[in-house]
């Protein structure tokens, strides 16, 4: 509310400095019979007070109506000082270049990821999206929050998610991921509907609190619907049932330099020479110590720990596993 008030006092300035401006110029247009540059010039001279003086003797006539334009413009350019000043002390200008700056970032990122919310969902997301060094968003209400990530350094709009213009903000077009980890269901399936208006190629990964919301999400566009209570549970409980498998797969996804990782590589992104070519061929085990694990062809069939023989078609990906300095060899290679 205090910065639409600042905003509203800033437009009335300018409106009133303009408006002081034109009515001298007429002003002496009419009374004087000064060119238009000869009476601009004479009303700035007037109305800033530097005493250049007239630039022909005044009848009484234009005498009064000088005196009526130097009264009104020390009471404007006193407003006009006061709102420019409560306008910086606010650091409602340094928020305005801070805009402008996040704006030009956004313009030029492509295929980034859009996460909104940053609840406890949210900063997972963004914790995982910077250790792989993926391009990102933060769409955030709260300006708590947002204090916190400019903090942080990460690139962020504040604003409400499941409004077009915040997202086109965030540079949705552009886009190639959304997460929607906000704590309302309700939300997050306007988010959902909103995305598969503005960029249909986006995928969509939301979150969900109840199963009710499950199916509505999927219909709406999610194209993967993550509930967190009931992955916790199911987690604890497998703890319980097969502990040292859990284990195991926990290590995968923890950073350090013991643990394991998972990478996917697209076959696209591979060298020429290696398309068409066999996992035999690729032998990324001798080249970068990573095991592939996986296989995802090109119409989305899984085979889990591909034959040697397995073709390195077009359009499909590998997983793959490995520490963290034989997935960086990884990285370097590819």
């Amino acid at each position: 509310m205090k910065i639409n008030v600042l905003e509203s006092k800033i437009n009335k300035t300018l409106f009133l400095v303009i408006t002081i401006l034109s009515l001298g110029t007429i002003g002496y247009m009419v009374l004087s019979h000064y060119s238009f540059i000869d009476a601009l010039y004479m009303t700035v001279i007037t109305v800033t007070t530097v005493g250049f003086g007239e630039l022909r003797p005044f009848s009484p006539e234009e005498k009064v109506f000088t005196i009526f334009l130097i009264l009104t413009s020390i009471t404007v350019f006193g407003y006009a000082v006061s709102a420019f000043s409560e306008y910086l002390v606010s650091g409602r200008l340094f928020e305005h270049f801070k805009h402008r700056k996040v704006e030009k970032k956004i313009a030029s990122l492509k295929g980034h990821t859009i996460v909104c919310g940053y609840g406890r969902n949210g900063k997972q997301a963004i914790l995982k999206l910077k250790n792989y060094n993926k391009d990102f968003v933060v769409v955030e209400k709260s300006k708590e929050r947002i204090e916190i990530l400019d903090a942080a350094g990460v690139l962020n709009i504040n604003g409400d998610a499941t409004l077009d213009e915040t997202l086109l903000r965030a540079g949705i077009e552009k886009a190639s991921f959304l997460i929607t980890a906000l704590p309302s269901d309700a939300n997050n399936l306007f988010v959902v509907l909103t995305v598969s208006q503005l960029n249909k190629e986006c995928k969509v990964i939301s979150r969900a609190s109840n199963e009710s919301s499950y199916s509505k999400l999927k219909i709406a566009g999610a194209s993967n619907v993550i509930m967190p209570d009931k992955l916790g549970g199911d987690h604890m409980a497998s703890l319980v049932t097969t502990p040292d498998v859990i284990e195991f797969v926990d290590r995968l996804t923890i950073e350090g330099e013991t643990t394991a990782n998972l990478e996917e590589i697209a076959v696209d992104d591979l060298p020429e020479k290696y398309i068409n070519k066999t996992l035999l061929d690729l032998d990324l085990r001798k080249k970068t110590g990573c095991t592939v694990i996986g296989f995802i062809g090109p119409n989305k069939e899984y085979i889990i720990n591909p034959e040697a023989d397995c073709l390195l078609i077009k359009g499909s990906h590998l997983i793959v596993l490995g520490r963290p300095n034989q997935i960086i060899k990884l990285r370097q290679l590819f």
